[in-house]
């Protein structure tokens, strides 16, 4: 009974309400096989939790939280059954994170600084990735398997 009540209380505090120190609105452009967004969103996160809320016409649509689980309306999930099931199964559990705060993916693989940020290309016979990072946008093009995610400035 004391292990069914501890796995009850992870399940659901998974996606519990949680205090973000950091919220920006983006434009936020999602575009694969079964996201398809492109207009207003709120960024959040905290330390160990992020959170990508999606408006259309001021209307809020979905809501992505990422912690040791990955949140949608329809449930929560592992981050590579999300990504399996959301976008692509080859790609490293931590890439929408990673992607939503700008950071590098894949470890850092082929990655070259720039002014103001830096691009990574990465080609294997899973991915063919373009993710490009500057100061007001990030850009994630997957051509291989047909995935795009942007996130700009407003004030761009």
């Amino acid at each position: 009974m004391k292990y069914l009540f501890v796995a009850f209380t992870l399940l659901f505090s998974a996606c519990s309400v949680k205090n973000y120190e950091f919220s920006e609105s983006k434009i936020i452009i999602i575009k694969s096989p079964k996201l398809k967004f492109a207009d207003l969103g709120y960024v959040r996160h905290a330390k160990n939790a992020i959170e990508l809320e999606l408006f259309i016409a001021g209307k809020a649509v979905q809501k992505i939280a990422i912690n040791h689980l990955i949140c949608v309306d329809d449930g929560c999930m592992s981050k590579s059954g999300f990504n399996a099931e959301y976008l692509n199964p080859s790609y490293p559990e931590s890439l929408l994170g990673d992607i939503i705060l700008a950071r590098k993916i894949y470890d850092g693989e082929n990655m070259v600084k720039t002014d103001n940020g830096f691009t990574q290309n990465i080609k294997t016979e899973e991915v063919d990735v373009e993710y490009a990072v500057t100061s007001k946008k990030t850009s994630f093009k997957d051509r291989k398997n047909k995935i795009i995610i942007q996130i700009k400035d407003i004030n761009q």
